[in-house]
C-alpha cells in the first residue's frame, strides 16, 4: 500500500507525492511566545515530529521549518503587565519552548524563522499584493482584500457572505469601519504608541499575523511546498487567509497537502489559554508524569481526532508505558545475563534497511508497522505492533527482576534479543525513548540542591567534584543546560 495521508484541502486520503522524488518540505505553523505551551501544542507538536521522523524512516530527505510569531498584540499585552519588553517576553518563551520540546524529545526543526527578522520579505509580499490590487492601505493599516482571491474559502468551506466571526477573536481586529469586507484581514499594522514598530512605505507599523508564515515559506522553500502543517483550530482565519495571500502574490499553490490535527478536549470543551482551561507541558511534566508517558498518551488517538485529557486516560497511559519501557530498556538492565550484545544507540531516523533480513515473524511485526503508518499516520496501530513485540520481552522482565532465570534457554535468549532490537527501532521512530526511573524518581528539590552544590564547587574552583556531581545527574537522566550569566537550566532526558 502507497504512502496516504488525509489532505485538508481536498478532505480526501491521498497517496503522498512531493514536488521531487525522494524529498520531502514540511512547514509547521509554530507557537507566537507569549506564554508557557500547553497540552494542545505538545499534541500537535509531537503528531508532526513524528510524521517528521517516519517521512525520515522511509528515506526521505525531509526538511522541516517551523516559525515563531514573536510581535504580536499578547506578546505585547504581557510585556506591558510585567513592565517588560517584547523581546524580553519573546525570548523567555522561546527558551522555554525549546526545553519542553527537548523533554518530549521532539527533534528541533532544521530552521526556526522568527517574524521579526523576516520585515523586509513581508513588506515586500505586501507591495506585490497592492500593485496586484489585491491589497489597501487605510489610515496606515494594509488589508488583503479577500473578493481578489479566486477560491477563498477552498480549505475552510468558509462563505465569504458569512458574516460570522470566530477563531478565538483574530479575524476582528476591532477595525471593521476601515475594511471593504469584514472577512478581509490585515497584512499590516498602524503602530499605535509606544509600540516597537518598523518603518514602511505605509508608515511605522508591524506585520498582521497571517502575512507572516506566507513570507517565511517563501524566504526558506519558494512558492510551493509539499506539506503544510498546523492544528485544526488554524484552518480558519490563518490557513485560509495564508492561501489567499499566498496564491494571489505568486501565482502558485502554497502546499500540496495540508494536514491538521484534532483538538485536545478537557470535559468535552477544547483546550485553549483563552478559556483557561489548559494545562501547561511544564506543570504536567513537573507534576511526576513522565515524558515519554505524556507522548503514548498523544500518540495512542489519530491525530486527526479530538483527544480527551482525563486523569483516568493518562493514568492509563502511564501503565502502558511502564510495561513498555520494562521491555524496551530489557537489554540494557539484563543483556549480560541474557548473553546479548550492547546495543548501540539508534540514530534519529534510522533508515528501513536495519531491519532487513530479519526472522519472518519479526518482519511481520515490522510489516504491519509500516501498514498502520503509511494509512494516515496511524499511530494507535503502530502503537498496537510495539505492545506485541513487547509482550514477551516484559514477561522475562519481570522474571529477572525477581532473580528467576531458570528456564530461560540460550536459543530462546537469542530470539528475544532480535525481538528486543527490533521493538527498539520501531519505538524510535515514533519518538519513544526508554525512560530511566531513577530520574523519575529523583524530585525537583533534590535536582535544585544538586545544581546548588555544583555551582558552589565550581566557584571554589573545584572543579573536579563540579564534574562529579553534573556526571551523577547525567547518569541519573538528568541533563543540565549552562546559560549565560551563570544561570543552570536542567531536562529530564
Amino acid at each position: 500500500m502507497p504512502l496516504r495521508f488525509t489532505n485538508s484541502l481536498s478532505n480526501k486520503t491521498e497517496t503522498f507525492e512531493p514536488l521531487e522524488p525522494g524529498k520531502a518540505t514540511m512547514y509547521c505553523c509554530g507557537v507566537t511566545v507569549y506564554d508557557l505551551c500547553h497540552l494542545g501544542h505538545a499534541r500537535s507538536y509531537i503528531n508532526w515530529d513524528v510524521l517528521r521522523r517516519y517521512l525520515i524512516w522511509r528515506s526521505y530527505d525531509v526538511t522541516f521549518v517551523q516559525n515563531y510569531t514573536d510581535i504580536d498584540d499578547k506578546i505585547l499585552n504581557k510585556a506591558a503587565a510585567e513592565g517588560s519588553t517584547m523581546e524580553d517576553v519573546s525570548a523567555r518563551n522561546i527558551e522555554a519552548f525549546e526545553i519542553d520540546m527537548a523533554r518530549l524529545n521532539i527533534l528541533p526543526a532544521d530552521r526556526m524563522p522568527r517574524a521579526t527578522g523576516c520585515i523586509h520579505e513581508i513588506q515586500t509580499f505586501i507591495s506585490e499584493l497592492e500593485n496586484k490590487g489585491a491589497a489597501y492601505s487605510s489610515d496606515g493599516d494594509v488589508y488583503f482584500d479577500i473578493s481578489k482571491s479566486k477560491n477563498y474559502g477552498q480549505l475552510s468551506g468558509r462563505d465569504p457572505n458569512d458574516q460570522q466571526q470566530g477563531a478565538s477573536g483574530r479575524t476582528n481586529d476591532g477595525n471593521g469601519e476601515r475594511k471593504q469586507h469584514p472577512f478581509d484581514f490585515a497584512l499590516w499594522k498602524k503602530a499605535k504608541d509606544g509600540e516597537p514598530s518598523w518603518d514602511s512605505p505605509w508608515g511605522p507599523g508591524r506585520p498582521g499575523w497571517h502575512i507572516e508564515c506566507s513570507a517565511m515559506v517563501r524566504q526558506e522553500f519558494g512558492l510551493t511546498i509539499d506539506i503544510h502543517l498546523g492544528g485544526g483550530d488554524l484552518v480558519f482565519p490563518h490557513h485560509e487567509n495564508e492561501i489567499a495571500q499566498s496564491e494571489t502574490a505568486n501565482g502558485e499553490p502554497l502546499a500540496k497537502l495540508w494536514m491538521h490535527n484534532g483538538m485536545v478536549n478537557v470535559g468535552g470543551t477544547k483546550m485553549s489559554k483563552s478559556l483557561g482551561n489548559f494545562t501547561t507541558i511544564r506543570a504536567l511534566l513537573d507534576s511526576g508524569i513522565s515524558a515519554m508517558t505524556l507522548r503514548l498518551f498523544v500518540l495512542q488517538a489519530h491525530y486527526r481526532k479530538p483527544l480527551d485529557f482525563t486523569a483516568e486516560a493518562l493514568d492509563a497511559a502511564a501503565t502502558g508505558w511502564k510495561g513498555l519501557n520494562a521491555a524496551l530498556t530489557l537489554g540494557d538492565r539484563h543483556g549480560g545475563r541474557l548473553g546479548w550484545a550492547v546495543a548501540e544507540p539508534l540514530s534519529e531516523g534510522a533508515e528501513t534497511a536495519t531491519t532487513q533480513r530479519l526472522h519472518p515473524e519479526l518482519q511481520a511485526h515490522v510489516d504491519r508497522f509500516i501498514a498502520a503508518m503509511d494509512d494516515d499516520l496511524n499511530s494507535s496501530g503502530a502503537l498496537a505492533v510495539l505492545f506485541d513485540l513487547a509482550k514477551p520481552l516484559r514477561a522475562i522482565a519481570n522474571r529477572l527482576e525477581r532473580g528467576d532465570d531458570s528456564d530461560l534457554a540460550p536459543g530462546d535468549a537469542k530470539a528475544l534479543e532480535g525481538r528486543w532490537q527490533v521493538l527498539r527501532h520501531v519505538a524510535a521512530v515514533l519518538g519513544l525513548r526508554c525512560e530511566n526511573n531513577a530520574a523519575a524518581a529523583l524530585d525537583d528539590e533534590a535536582i535544585t540542591a544538586a545544581i546548588a552544590a555544583r555551582k558552589e564547587a565550581k566557584s571554589n574552583k573545584n572543579y573536579s567534584e563540579a564534574d562529579r556531581i553534573r556526571d551523577e545527574l547525567t547518569a541519573q537522566g538528568i541533563e543540565l543546560i549552562d546559560k549565560p550569566g551563570g544561570l543552570t537550566e536542567w531536562i529530564r532526558s
